[in-house]
């Protein structure tokens, strides 16, 4: 009997010790899968930076949370210090950087597309010149078949149809981009308008959705509609977009070749705290709506270990990310400028005094 109880106590210590080992082993794997990257802002960049988590996640098993709200939303957000980042299409300048202790860095760069919907008409068959783009906006081209916009389409047979525009309802860097090119191209729109992430809209414009996807969805809905999203939302809404004349009077398609055209000529080296501004780019490929989104860091960080989780996840998608990026049609950022960023990381975001980054 006492060896039998012997054995007895001899398996259930086993039995013990491998569930605690197992245990252990569990807790640890789930230690490093609970690990979580928390960001918040543009839209513009979502797709890309959805595809970049999807597939970080799947070989790291840090998992990032991206609240895709608008610009205003992320800037606002790191800003309150709730996100371990905020990303914004419309770049911050050196001096509030200063005064808010944050670091910017470009992370993509893609273009802002007008995209319409008229019955009988496919992608890339209606050309507008920027005078047509500023006037639909300022609401004195008022129908599809102005004669300003048939001179622009000689030949086309367009409609007396109505034209009902479409913004962005939220903060948004997106509307940034697309309102800094029209200040660019027409001296009323500068003067009466301006650019900004939220701007007051003439009275003509009354139609709002928030992000990119609100956007897309009332110009879907809307026979006769126009509005702006990033390249993306078009490709994946499957809208008709304009062809857009550029700077150098070419009518171009967007398309990452004439994005890569517009970012060619972008000098990033003496672009202080990265802000640089990239729609009406000179060169007859380029499309004329192009602008970099950025990611936005403290400094100064309580906790260093996260922070660098954080950069390493944005150091792959820099690194190995570019293929998906360019499969979404977005620009990946140069090697030189991949350098200047991650020594910028080196320099400037630091916990305790030492560098983050290393």
């Amino acid at each position: 009997m006492k060896v039998i109880k012997l054995f007895i106590i001899l398996i259930l210590s086993l039995l013990l010790f491998s569930n605690g080992c197992s245990e252990k082993k569990g807790n640890s794997t789930a230690n490093k899968k609970s690990i979580a990257i928390n960001g918040a802002g543009a839209t513009f960049p979502y797709p890309v930076y959805a595809q970049w988590a999807h597939e970080y996640e799947k070989i790291t098993g840090v998992k990032l949370n991206y609240q895709s709200i608008g610009s205003g939303g992320g800037i606002a957000q790191i800003k309150a210090k709730t996100v371990d980042f905020g990303a914004s299409d419309a770049p911050l300048k050196s001096e509030e950087l200063d005064k808010t202790g944050l670091v910017q860095f470009p992370m993509i760069i893609g273009g802002v597309v007008p995209v319409y919907n008229l019955e009988g008409f496919s992608a890339g068959q209606i050309h507008l010149t920027p005078e047509n783009l500023a006037d639909i906006y300022l609401g004195k081209i008022k129908k599809w078949n102005d004669p300003e916009i048939k001179k622009s389409n000689p030949g086309l047979n367009l409609p007396g149809k109505a034209i009902a525009t479409v913004h962005r309802a939220d903060g948004s860097g997106t509307t940034w981009i697309f309102t800094n090119y029209l200040s660019k191209v027409s001296d009323e729109w500068k003067t009466k308008v301006g650019f900004g992430k939220a701007i007051s809209w003439p009275e003509a414009n009354n139609i709002a959705g928030k992000g990119n996807e609100g956007v897309a969805a009332f110009v879907k809905k809307v026979n006769g509609a126009i509005g702006y999203v990033e390249f993306a939302y078009a490709l994946q809404n499957k809208m008709n977009y304009v062809l857009l004349q550029n700077k150098s009077g070419k009518f171009v398609k967007p398309e990452i070749e004439t994005f890569q055209a517009a970012a060619a000529n972008a000098d990033w080296a003496n672009a202080k705290g990265y802000y640089l501004v990239l729609t009406n780019q000179p060169g007859e490929n380029s499309w004329p709506i192009t602008g970099a989104s950025f990611i936005l860091m403290y400094k100064e960080q309580k906790d260093g270990a996260k922070a660098k989780e954080v950069l390493k996840f944005f150091d792959w998608c820099y690194n190995n990310g570019t293929e998906l990026a360019k499969k979404l049609d977005y620009v990946p950022m140069p090697q030189n400028v991949v350098k200047m960023v991650e020594d910028t990381w080196r320099k400037e975001i630091k916990a305790n005094g030492q560098p983050v980054w290393k």
